[in-house]
């Protein structure tokens, strides 16, 4: 069987693919499906995760029962096994979160709270501010400690503000009270009303979701004496000491978004320590949630899985347990995985598909009609620097520091998370390691790091409908091709065409083609801004949050089908070019419940998938193939066609 051989049961022959290719190749299987109780959404990213979880569930179950199982096997035995054993857990009650609680009672000021902060996200929690650590954008030899706004219980800073958010506001103050009730805590309302007001005066001071993408204004290099100044009444130095690092871990620092910063300065001498002492109590419980006992992990569930995903029902305690092991000891178990479920064979040929995917965009950019001679050369250069990861890394991660102890949940997830704290910030100082996957073999996703200029794809990925070593080349160029050509494009997107071949914000355009990139850029937010979801009719996609990802789906669609020629010797039957975008659509096959879609629409920087598959309206190899003519659903006059790469 061919890969589109799996898809034709779901197709509508009365959708033409000149008025919806995705509506073609999906429509019936639309209409059909059922969404699983467990998932928020269903279609083929999702099935294979569920694949790869199952196997990865019988790797943990054999690991944990091998009798000569070596020390990191046991682990990964014990993680699973503590998460497993309800009766404990039960028996345990709130005593395992006891500590944080009382430390949180016991809070004085806003210096014990800067500590406290430092101890609760070295194990896990979350607090003001995001930190991470990941290589100077502008010296990428170098590693740096970063920080983004933070501190809302919400998925964005429209959900405190936005009038088609108040059911959303009035739920999640219930979630909050039910919380503070369930640890028995007193005046619970009048608590979690605090907490909701303390977030809403934090999410004043957030930027904009789309503003954060801008790679220029979200660099700011500070010196510790500097940070101190921005956010002075924040006690940098207990926060950093008690997160695991020193003074030389802050030395110097990305602040994301400075005036968030200046805003937190404010509300932390504004508000009264109750305020934040009540704002703190709901971050533990809620980080506690998902390992107490069930009526914890329903009450967290009801309203971040239900209410705002819509899903229906908790995903099953074993599936809880893999991801928590997976969290813990990823790579340990992605070892085991490949040596399963990924043949040699297909590495070989990913290896000829990134090959052809490559030459493809060096045959693209000599051919741009819109980019000087002296642009051309510096992008070639770049492409010449891209590095593929592909399967699984090279070296796994050593896990010979973490330690596991049976039966001893939240122990072990607070160990978990300080080993990984401790990694993180121990490469401050340290040589870069270009050798570092960002995400473990099973998972069914890829990624391109502008820091590295590398592209990754996982094991996971590399399964149909977007790989398969037995399909018609055409299915696997308009799959796993796309895909290649679409991370290769996030190196020439908005935010990535402002990274040179090194990992390095420098500017290597003219400004002519600057400025001509910005007007194909500006047009394609201008379309997209105009699409409305077909099950969300009175919502628009948010253009200018997409752009990156939808400048990605121009090229790499664009140059996965530039590649399939290439791989075909430069010319193929009709046919065999349409399967190219018929099985680009067939991997875009999802269906999301309304929540979800509604959340996304807000937060997603990518378009819902109808508006991915069908962004071949732009392709003129699209409109050859099927010979669309005016009055089509998908054509577009070819000067409204944006083409980049």
């Amino acid at each position: 069987m061919t890969t589109l051989d799996d898809a034709r049961a779901g197709m509508d022959h009365d959708i033409r693919p000149q008025d919806d290719l995705f509506g073609h190749v999906n429509g019936t299987w639309l209409e059909t499906t059922e969404i699983p109780s467990d998932r928020s959404s269903w279609g083929p990213f999702v099935s294979l995760a569920d694949a790869a979880e199952e196997h990865v569930r019988v790797i943990i179950e054999e690991l944990a029962a091998g009798e000569a199982a070596s020390a990191e096997a046991r682990k990964i035995g014990d993680l699973y096994a503590s998460f497993m054993d309800t009766a404990t857990v039960d028996e345990l009650g709130t005593r395992p979160v006891r500590p944080l609680i009382e430390a949180v009672d016991g809070l004085r000021d806003i210096r014990d709270l800067a500590a406290f902060l430092g101890r609760f996200e070295r194990v896990g929690g979350s607090g003001l501010f995001g930190s991470y650590v990941d290589t100077d954008a502008r010296k990428s030899d170098r590693y740096l400690f970063n920080l983004v706004q933070g501190g809302i219980g919400l998925p964005d800073e429209s959900y405190y503000r936005d009038e088609k958010f108040a059911e959303i506001r009035e739920k999640y103050l219930a979630y909050l009270t039910r919380l503070l009730e369930l640890a028995d805590r007193p005046d619970a309302g009048q608590t979690a009303q605090q907490v909701l007001e303390l977030e809403t005066r934090l999410a004043k001071g957030h930027w904009e979701r789309a503003e954060t993408r801008d790679v220029q204004k979200t660099y700011n290099l500070m010196t510790l004496e500097e940070l101190k100044q921005l956010a002075p009444a924040f006690d940098w130095d207990a926060y950093i000491t008690n997160l695991g690092g020193t003074s030389a871990t802050i030395a110097e620092t990305c602040v994301r978004q400075p005036s968030y910063f200046e805003h937190l300065t404010t509300v932390l001498e504004e508000a009264p320590v109750e305020a934040w002492q009540a704002w703190l109590m709901v971050r533990v419980l809620r980080s506690a949630a998902p390992y107490l006992t069930d009526d914890f992990v329903e009450t967290n569930f009801d309203f971040y899985g239900r209410t705002l995903s819509g899903t229906p029902e908790l995903r099953e305690r074993w599936k809880r347990g893999v991801s928590l092991v997976e969290g813990a000891l990823g790579e340990a178990v992605g070892k085991e995985y490949v040596a399963r479920h990924f043949p040699p064979r297909s590495k070989a040929l990913m290896d000829d598909l990134v090959a052809n995917l490559l030459e493809a965009y060096r045959q693209s950019i000599s051919r741009l009609d819109w980019m000087s001679e002296e642009t051309q050369q510096r992008a070639f250069d770049k492409l010449a620097t891209f590095r593929p990861k592909i399967g699984y890394p090279e070296r796994f991660r050593d896990y010979s520091g973490l330690q596991i102890a049976p039966g001893d949940l939240m122990g072990n997830v607070a160990a978990a998370a300080a080993f990984e704290t401790d990694r993180e910030l121990a490469k401050i100082g340290s040589p870069v390691d270009r050798d570092e996957w960002f995400m473990l073999p099973q998972t069914v996703n890829a990624y391109y790091n502008p820091g590295t200029n590398e592209i990754c794809f996982p094991a996971g990925i590399l399964q149909k409908p977007f790989f398969d070593p037995d399909a018609h080349p055409a299915e696997n160029y308009g799959g796993i091709g796309a895909v290649i050509g679409h991370e290769i494009g996030h190196g020439f997107d908005d935010q990535g065409a402002q990274y040179d071949g090194e990992g390095n914000l420098n500017d290597w355009w003219t400004a002519d083609d600057k400025a001509a990139f910005e007007v194909k850029s500006k047009a394609l937010v201008a379309q997209y801004d105009a699409f409305s979801p077909r099950a969300l009719p009175d919502e628009k996609v948010n253009g200018a949050l997409t752009v990156g990802e939808n400048i990605g789906d121009l090229g790499g669609l664009t140059i996965g089908h530039t590649a399939y020629l290439i791989a075909s010797g430069g010319e193929a039957p009709v046919e065999d070019r349409r399967t190219v975008f018929l099985n680009w659509a067939y991997c875009w096959r999802t269906k999301r419940r309304l929540e979800q879609e509604r959340q996304y629409l807000t937060i997603d920087p990518h378009s819902p998938p109808e508006f991915r598959a069908n962004i071949v309206r732009n392709l003129d190899e699209f409109h050859e193939a099927f010979e669309t003519a005016p009055g089509d659903g998908l054509w577009l006059e070819p000067d409204e066609r944006v083409r980049i790469w």
